[in-house]
C-alpha cells in the first residue's frame, strides 16, 4: 500500500477539500475550529494555517474575523463538452486570440490528424474567458493542406467560428472524440489561467472528424480543475449487456 508522502498541510487541505466537494461541509457552514483541526489531524497550528490558506486561495473557504472560516458558495462551471463553442451565444463567454501560425504540431496531434512526418498544421491558440475571467486555454490544430489560404489561417477571429469555416471548405463536423487527463499546470498555464498554487488542470485532447471519418481538427484544451465540472450525456441501449 502506497503511503501518502505529501506534506502535512497538503494532506489536511486534501481531506477538507474532499469533504467540501462532497457536500459533507455544505456552503456557508463553518469549518471546525483551529483547535479541533489540530486535534483531529494531529498536526501543528502552522500546518492547519497553511492548509486553510491553500483552500482560501482556491476560493473554497473564506475567513470572517471573530467568527471563523466558512465554506464559500461553489462557483463550479458545468461544461458539457461540445465540438465548438461560439462566443456570444453563451452569456459572458468570449476569447482572446493569442496566436495564429503554421507550425509543426506536437506528436500526439500529428498522430490524431494522421499527418506524415514533416507535414505542418495551422495553429489557433486562444484564451477563453467568462465574464472576463480566464477559464480555458485552447490550442486548435488543422491540417495545413486544408487550412492554409482559408479563414482558419488568417490572424483574426472567424465569423461564425471554425465549424463554419470547415464546412465552407467541404469538411462539416460529424463526430468528435475526447481524451481527458489530469495533471499539474505548466508555468505558462498557471500564469494565463491565474491559478492558485497546487491546483491541477483538466487536459482534454479533442479530435473532430468529418465525412469518411477524416480527422480535420485536433485541439488541446486546458482548464482549472478546482472550478470545472464536465457533464457527458449518452443514451444507453437498455438491452445491452
Amino acid at each position: 500500500m502506497t503511503r501518502d508522502r505529501r506534506a502535512n498541510h497538503q494532506r489536511v487541505a486534501a481531506d477538507l477539500r474532499a469533504k467540501i466537494m462532497a457536500g459533507e461541509i455544505p456552503p456557508r457552514s463553518a469549518l471546525p475550529s483551529t483547535q479541533q483541526l489540530i486535534d483531529g489531524y494531529g498536526v501543528a497550528n502552522s500546518t492547519v494555517q497553511r492548509a486553510l490558506t491553500t483552500l482560501k486561495d482556491e476560493g473554497l473557504v473564506a475567513g470572517e474575523r471573530g467568527r471563523g472560516v466558512f465554506v464559500c458558495e461553489r462557483r463550479l462551471r458545468l461544461n458539457e463538452p461540445l465540438p465548438y463553442r461560439v462566443p456570444g451565444l453563451d452569456d459572458g463567454y468570449g476569447y482572446d486570440l493569442l496566436e495564429v501560425s503554421t507550425t509543426r504540431p506536437p506528436v500526439e496531434v500529428a498522430a490524431a490528424l494522421d499527418l506524415k512526418p514533416g507535414q505542418q498544421a495551422v495553429l489557433r491558440r486562444r484564451l477563453m474567458r467568462v465574464n472576463r475571467e480566464p477559464v480555458e486555454l485552447i490550442w486548435s490544430y488543422y491540417p495545413a493542406s486544408i487550412a492554409v489560404g482559408s479563414p482558419l489561417a488568417l490572424p483574426g477571429k472567424i465569423r461564425g467560428g471554425a465549424p463554419l469555416a470547415l464546412a465552407d471548405l467541404g469538411y462539416p463536423q460529424r463526430r468528435m472524440e475526447d481524451r481527458l487527463t489530469v495533471r499539474l499546470p505548466t508555468s505558462a498555464e498557471l500564469e494565463l489561467l491565474e491559478l492558485p498554487m497546487e491546483v491541477p488542470v483538466i487536459r482534454r485532447l479533442r479530435v473532430v472528424f468529418t465525412d469518411r471519418d477524416l480527422a480535420v481538427e485536433a485541439s488541446i484544451l486546458v482548464k482549472s480543475g478546482h472550478r470545472s465540472e464536465l457533464l457527458y450525456r449518452r443514451s444507453l441501449d437498455s438491452g445491452a449487456q
